[in-house]
């Protein structure tokens, strides 16, 4: 099976957004991001996107974009716009959405 890396180093920006899922949610929240995968698919800007489970009720959502447009072409699509409209039923508060500068790094695939 071969490798193939991605082009971290054409990678400068990022966004680190967190959330917590309500009492009895998590499973739902799971679902949700497992469904999000299918919509960043379609996204030619965002080649870099985790959904990530930090603790029992804890969740992260981390992506880079290679410049500042595509992250705000990002932060103004399909999967913002769900994760927001799923604050109230999924969420014990808004997600909290923080926008980074990626350093350095390596994915291989």
């Amino acid at each position: 099976m071969a490798h193939a890396a991605a082009q971290t180093d054409t990678l400068k920006v990022g966004l680190w957004v967190r959330f917590d899922a309500k009492p009895g949610k998590e499973k739902e929240v799971v679902a949700f991001l497992r469904q999000a995968v299918q919509l960043v698919q379609e996204e030619t800007n965002n080649p870099l996107w985790f959904a990530l489970r930090l603790g029992p009720t804890s969740f992260a959502i981390f992506d880079a974009f290679p410049d500042d447009v595509g992250r705000q072409a990002h932060l103004n699509g399909p999967i913002a716009a769900a994760l927001m409209a799923q604050t109230s039923a999924l969420f014990v508060a808004a997600p909290v959405i923080e926008s980074l500068d990626v350093i350095g790094g390596k994915a291989a695939v």
